[in-house]
């Protein structure tokens, strides 16, 4: 890839939410149903990390075992336990010690106790990293921010601290504050594919016709490429004809 900075991998398991029409899920790991042509691929743990340390990320992810944050029941409980087992799976697998660093993936839900447990079970194991998974999935944000500040107190303030899947404006303040160290999301270039710019007010529309003739940079105040080089206008004659709009603003919003 020719990146010299820090490079991050997850493990795949997201897609047993975002794909779970099509993924059957038992302790050996989760079978997918490929939306394409309909072959079937099994993901285990071992499998995970084979991809992984052929990558060669800085960072990896374990397997876990990933359920809605809405859900509810014997499920989450279910998941959280297996998570647990499936990271064991994980650290046995784990070939590039010296070089690549696994981190756990805390989850339970919305249920305290839960992560409570989990937290206490995969600190024992001494990961060189601690994410908070299983969020973000439509609960308000008062449920949100205080799973986020529970696990925060109980990591190790010595660890890294991730916020899978996370990516507002408002919540990266919010959780810094509580205590997360690290986030992704695909919001700022999701937002970027439909002409949307992240301003200060919230979202700046450039595909409306009233940004035709403007010929400010999205912020006066921002440094990135795009507000030093590209106007509104230039931007509005890209989008939806030119691949390179979504590039553009995604800088821009990434920067923001």
């Amino acid at each position: 890839m020719n990146w010299d900075r820090s490079l991050l991998t997850d493990s795949g398991g997201f897609q047993m939410v975002s794909l779970l029409a099509l993924a059957e899920i038992n302790e050996q790991g989760v079978s997918f149903r490929s939306p394409h042509d309909g072959s079937q691929m099994l993901l285990t743990p071992e499998k995970s990390m084979e991809l992984q340390n052929a990558i060669g990320a800085d960072i990896m992810m374990q397997l876990d075992d990933v359920v809605h944050s809405l859900t509810e029941g014997p499920r989450v409980e279910e998941a959280m336990d297996r998570s647990i087992r499936w990271l064991d799976r994980c650290i046995k697998a784990h070939k590039r010690t010296d070089c690549q660093n696994l981190f756990a993936i805390i989850q339970g839900g919305l249920n305290e106790s839960l992560r409570e447990r989990c937290i206490a079970a995969m600190t024992e194991r001494n990961m060189p990293g601690y994410a908070i998974g299983g969020l973000s999935g439509g609960e308000s944000k008062d449920r949100f921010w205080r799973i986020v500040k529970l696990c925060c107190e109980l990591l190790p303030k010595d660890k890294p601290r991730y916020l899978m899947g996370v990516g507002y404006a408002l919540d990266l303040v919010v959780c810094v504050a509580l205590g997360v160290d690290m986030f992704d999301c695909v919001f700022p270039t999701r937002t970027a594919r439909f002409g949307h710019a992240l301003v200060a007010g919230g979202q700046m529309q450039l595909k409306h016709k009233r940004y035709r003739q403007d010929l400010r940079p999205i912020s006066d105040t921002c440094p990135c490429p795009t507000c030093k080089t590209c106007s509104r206008a230039y931007l509005h004659s890209l989008i939806g004809r030119e691949a390179v709009a979504c590039h553009l603003i995604s800088i821009h919003n990434v920067a923001y």
